[in-house]
């Protein structure tokens, strides 16, 4: 990305990216899980068919990126409570059974693949403990044990 121009296609591939596919994923760990789906986890790369033929396969990659990184930064500085939401609303946006999600996502951790390149290592594991710990309050919520907002008291853990 030496140019000025390359990064210029940058900057429009990631505001297209955002107005065009990202407009309705309002959460960030939506938009999270999204963005690391479009990553071969062979190469590290990201394509988007739309945003390759619009720009370039380059600009396309790297806005992916971009905005999968930004997508990270938002959770890394969401609350307990926050997370709990993102968990809630991705799980109301899968139409998965709840118990099967919970399942799901305490075995497999699918969040750990998520992980954009490049994440440090203290930032990645806060995030994965903080999503285990959130994980966990909802399902206590889904079991009728904890009323919402009972964590609301609680940060993140650091």
């Amino acid at each position: 990305m030496g140019t000025p121009a390359k990064n210029v296609d940058v900057l429009a591939a990631a505001d297209d990216l955002r107005r065009r596919t990202l407009v309705d994923m309002t959460q960030p760990l939506e938009r999270l899980i999204y963005l690391a789906s479009t990553r071969d986890y062979n190469t590290g790369l990201y394509y988007h068919h739309g945003l390759a033929l619009r720009f370039s396969e380059e600009a396309a990659c790297e806005a992916l990126a971009d905005c999968h990184r930004e997508a990270f930064d938002e959770l890394v500085g969401a609350s307990l409570e926050e997370l709990v939401h993102e968990l809630e609303a991705y799980l109301e946006s899968t139409r998965v059974a709840p118990s099967d999600f919970i399942v799901a996502w305490k075995g497999l951790e699918p969040y750990r693949v998520a992980v954009p390149v490049g994440i440090d290592s203290l930032s990645s594991e806060l995030v994965f403990s903080n999503l285990k710990v959130a994980l966990a309050i909802l399902e206590a919520r889904l079991m009728g044990r904890m009323k919402p907002g009972a964590s609301r008291h609680l940060s993140p853990v650091q």
